[in-house]
């Protein structure tokens, strides 16, 4: 089998303490995530990795880098982020238990756990800033574009009446005596 997440494994199969580094970079084969931000289809996927034959499979870890891209969740602008991502998994030799990964052949093939590390940390409410604001609720303007004028908030016909009022308090004003 061959493919760009294939590695071969010939020459530290059943072989402990044996083991082998490569770095990867292969284009995401299709559209790794489904929420408001992805890994777009043909994106760099960089892949540093460690081989180590151990006596049950080969145990494979290494450091997956990408770049999603979206919409923030808050205000709506389009994002595009760096992805870091650690990962670690024993592909074990085939045999009598059932395993998530196991070692095909004389390879194994990485697409399938280097696609789920990536889409498990997609951030679920991703946000162009820790601190967006997010969208004026009336206006549906972008708050974090801000004009310099002030917002004005929609003025309750109740508290009509006291909209001439000031919150300051003027000193010198005559004062009534009496």
């Amino acid at each position: 089998m061959t493919g760009p997440f294939v590695l071969p494994v010939r020459d530290i199969a059943h072989r402990a303490g044996e083991m082998r580094e490569h770095t990867l970079e292969v284009p995401a084969p299709e559209k790794w995530g489904e929420g408001l931000v992805a890994v777009a289809e043909g994106e760099p996927v960089v892949i540093d990795v460690r081989l180590e034959s151990v006596h049950e499979g080969i145990l494979v870890s290494g450091e997956v880098d990408t770049e999603y891209t979206g919409i923030c969740s808050r205000c709506l602008i389009d994002i595009a982020e760096g992805l870091k991502v650690e990962f670690q998994e024993l592909f074990a030799y085939p045999g009598e238990e059932e395993t998530d990964f196991e070692v095909q052949d004389d390879h194994v093939d990485l697409e399938t756990l280097v696609r789920e590390a990536v889409v498990l940390s997609l951030p679920f409410q991703p946000v162009c800033q820790p601190d967006c604001p997010g969208l004026d609720p009336v206006t549906g303007e972008r708050l974090a574009e801000s004009t310099g004028t002030p917002k004005s908030e929609p003025l309750d016909p109740r508290w009509a009446a006291l909209q001439d009022f000031t919150t300051s308090h003027d000193d010198d004003a005559p004062r009534p005596r009496g």
